[in-house]
């Protein structure tokens, strides 16, 4: 496979698990405002911002932080060079550079999905459309999904599409754990409080995890329970532990089709380590906010050499 092709799947995926995990925290953060007063509301606003590394280009435009403001500034913007309208055009554009890679159906869901979020968005969001824009970027991320497990061969580009999912997914997962813990609360006379409570049912949300884990542990709320489920219980598909598994084995993949391994595997080794027989202990020991970090700069250096061994500008 040319490495323009490899880097065109790799990032088009990238870009539709992207847009997706944005529209759940925009939902996530819409729901907490409407049962929080003005005060909270501005701050939930401001830790998503905080999330999506958006702060500083969003406060370089306005003075406050309203619902249909940062909704709008995060869809839709122009002065937003990270908006979610600009990540699915994004994907889209990857997507007609790749046909020839994917197949009718995985093109016909992107740019179906594109074309309806361009006419939704192509007026300012408000509350009473809110809801549908995040739908549709929701809906256009899994039907592309469902596309690709339907219809696409097994063979490499079916390797770099689910390494740039995983690979975005679990950075998405430690970038909302690490916000939370690290910036969220107001100070740590908050924490075990309603508010702390709702500031984890808001994480939950944000990674659609909120069922699956009250299912799993009875309605506890804590953050030492809910950061081993994020990061080490391999049955959640959003889980630290459950990403790197299908990247761990669809690099192993590559590596079978080109017949040697690479930066890549070994990087993929390299930052596994931290996640290999790990308690939550271990993690909070080290300190949660630490391991974070460290986790996601190595989820850098796996795509950086994922882009070199496969030779992404070539």
């Amino acid at each position: 496979m040319l490495g323009r092709v490899a880097n065109g799947i790799f990032w088009m995926y990238r870009y539709l698990e992207r847009a997706e995990n944005t529209a759940r925290l925009l939902e996530a953060g819409h729901r907490m405002t409407l049962t929080r007063g003005p005060d909270m509301a501005s701050r939930e606003w401001k830790s998503i911002l905080t999330t999506l590394g958006l702060r500083k280009a969003y406060e370089a435009g306005h003075d406050d932080y309203t619902g249909a403001a940062v909704c709008d500034f995060v869809l839709r913007s122009k002065d937003n060079p990270e908006s979610v309208m600009l990540m699915v055009e994004r994907a889209r554009t990857n997507a007609r550079v790749c046909r020839s890679a994917i197949t009718a159906e995985v093109w016909e869901a992107v740019n179906e999905g594109w074309m309806t979020l361009r006419d939704l968005l192509a007026k300012p969001v408000r509350s009473s459309n809110l809801n549908e824009a995040l739908g549709v970027v929701r809906r256009e991320s899994t039907l592309a999904r469902g596309a690709t497990h339907g219809s696409m061969l097994r063979n490499e580009t079916y390797n770099f599409a689910r390494l740039g999912t995983f690979l975005e997914r679990a950075d998405s997962t430690a970038r909302i754990l690490d916000v939370k813990y690290y910036l969220l609360l107001p100070s740590l006379s908050y924490v075990g409080t309603p508010l702390d409570s709702g500031q984890w049912d808001s994480v939950l949300r944000s990674l659609s995890a909120e069922r699956a884990y009250r299912w799993l542990n009875s309605g506890e709320m804590s953050a030492r329970s809910i950061a081993e489920f994020l990061i080490l219980d391999d049955r959640f598909p959003r889980s630290l532990v459950f990403c790197y598994s299908e990247m761990r084995e669809n690099l192993f993949e590559l590596a079978k089709l080109h017949g040697e391994t690479g930066k890549a595997q070994e990087q993929m080794r390299m930052t596994d380590i931290q996640l290999v027989d790990k308690s939550v202990e271990d993690i909070f020991q080290k300190g949660l906010h630490e391991f974070l970090l460290e986790f996601i700069s190595g989820n850098q250096k796996i795509a950086s050499a994922i882009a070199s061994d496969y030779r992404f500008t070539a």
